[in-house]
């Protein structure tokens, strides 16, 4: 079992790129999450908007149409003051405008942060997902599906050798 932990979070806004999917399309070939990332890195969105806190990277699951087994959305990007996204900016200098970064709020909640062990990115993380969904089939803790999210800290990001919390939202 990976080591975990209880945190109650405030609200908060992400801006990113993101794509609706679901686990079933990621196990396959056809898994747009690795394109995701990839159209991540290529927008420099912490150069174009106001980010809180610019160093780390959400990977935030949203939207979800039921539960594990259903459609989400999957924003990728960073945190962001509330009041800018309300204003609706639009920045063009780097070609890709601000409207082309989806919003996400996530809620306040509280919940039940996984840390992965240390590894490959991709390799860990859905190591990590895996145990996840296999601890909430068997536990009294229930998951309320408002947003889950894995951070990033890009200061000292290695692909090949991370670990990465993710956050579960529960009741």
């Amino acid at each position: 079992m990976m080591n975990t932990y209880f945190v109650e979070k405030a609200k908060m806004t992400l801006a990113g790129v993101s794509i609706r999917t679901t686990n079933e399309v990621e196990m396959g070939p056809d898994g747009g999450l690795p394109q995701l990332w990839e159209t991540y890195f290529q927008s420099n969105i912490a150069g174009q908007v106001a980010t809180v806190n610019p160093e780390y990277i959400y990977a935030l699951y949203t939207d979800y149409e039921s539960d594990a087994s259903g459609a989400y959305t999957v924003v990728i990007g960073h945190e962001v003051a509330e009041e800018r996204h309300l204003e609706g900016n639009q920045l063009e200098e780097n070609g890709l405008e601000e409207s082309q970064f989806t919003y996400a709020v996530v809620p306040e909640s509280k919940y039940m942060v996984f840390t992965t062990k240390k590894g490959p990115v991709f390799e860990v993380v859905a190591q990590a997902w895996g145990e996840i969904w296999a601890y909430f089939k068997q536990s009294r803790e229930a998951r309320t599906y408002t947003g889950d999210f894995e951070i990033y800290d890009s200061r000292n990001f290695d692909p090949a050798d991370t670990q990465v919390e993710i956050y579960i939202a529960i009741e």
